[in-house]
């Protein structure tokens, strides 16, 4: 596979991610506001059963494309509000509208740049 970018694994999460409909999808540079990551990519899911799958596909991409998950933290018993896939460079959050509307990440990282996709 051809040496790709980060923000260009990011870009590609994003667009793995619309392909299994999850929606209001943000990608945030964060690289010049911490140390412990560049990229955060953000998506609402409707359902567990559709995050499972959105997350299958990405485990998926990771081997394709050479990274590997630093840490996966998972809410079991309340409803999978909220899941995270640390990929070192890039952090994919996978959440509920209610967890994204009470997190409001981009919010949070509102002085990151916003990418197209």
């Amino acid at each position: 596979m051809e040496n790709k970018s980060e923000q260009e694994k990011a870009l590609e999460l994003a667009r793995l991610i619309q392909d299994g409909k999850g929606e209001n999808l943000a990608v945030i540079d964060i690289s010049e506001l911490n140390s412990w990551t560049d990229y955060f990519v953000i998506a609402t899911v409707s359902s567990a059963v559709q995050s499972q799958g959105i997350q299958k596909q990405i485990k998926d991409y990771i081997k394709s494309a050479g990274l590997e998950v630093h840490k996966t933290n998972k809410k079991i018993n309340d409803g999978e509000d909220w899941n995270l896939i640390d990929l070192g460079n890039i952090v994919v959050h996978l959440m509920s509208k209610e967890a994204r509307e009470f997190y409001d990440l981009e919010k949070l990282w509102h002085a990151g740049k916003r990418l197209e996709f």
